[in-house]
């Protein structure tokens, strides 16, 4: 059932009311409920983060939310360690995984910045080093949407976080997959006002 006055919110069978796209599979529901929006503030977690919203770029995230077992199997858990010590000989292997979405570039791309990560906590100019960098992007205030054609696909801090990781060597790093990031870590909430997630973050009123 939706939402009086907002058909872009439905309110579910536990009186709950969630964006369109949570309230139907029950792998997104659970991702929505769970997940989604909550602060990631660790150099793996905001990796593994990273590195799958470059997977996403021009495929849907239920794809990928189901397929993110496999990816954690075939990344090392998304240790950046381990994944910058990939050779040849892992991206043949990757690239026969059906598990994951065989693209080579893509692949490539999460070695890439995997090294740039390790560089970056080396270079000790970030504190925090990647997730500190990531959040020190954070915005003065965040959208508050009601409607899911009010959510903005990128701003101007997702585009500068964009011009500094480029600077940095990392790849695939563009300023709306950059938004996307910082939507599904906690930097900014665009849940729609309504549902029962906003505001779940702590991080904004």
């Amino acid at each position: 059932m939706t939402e009086p006055g907002n058909p872009d919110l439905v309110v579910g069978d536990d009186g709950l009311a969630r964006p369109v796209w949570a309230a139907t599979a029950p792998l997104l529901r659970e991702y929505y409920d769970t997940e989604w929006g909550m602060p990631v503030r660790d150099e793996r977690g905001v990796f593994e983060r990273l590195s799958l919203e470059a997977f996403q770029s021009g495929l849907s995230w239920a794809t990928i939310l189901r397929k993110r077992p496999a990816f954690r199997e075939a990344f090392a858990g998304f240790d950046p360690e381990v994944v910058a010590g990939f050779e040849e000989t892992d991206v043949d292997r990757l690239l026969a995984d059906t598990g994951i979405v065989r693209n080579r570039a893509k692949i490539l791309a999460t070695i890439t910045n995997a090294r740039a990560t390790l560089r970056l906590r080396e270079a000790g100019d970030v504190d925090g080093g990647l997730a500190g960098l990531v959040w020190s992007y954070r915005p003065e205030e965040t959208p508050r949407p009601h409607r899911l054609a009010d959510i903005p696909t990128q701003s101007p801090q997702s585009a500068a976080l964009s011009r500094d990781f480029k600077r940095r060597g990392f790849r695939f790093v563009g300023p709306t997959t950059m938004h996307a990031l910082m939507e599904a870590i906690g930097i900014i909430d665009t849940h729609l006002v309504g549902s029962h997630r906003r505001g779940s973050s702590g991080i904004w009123g």
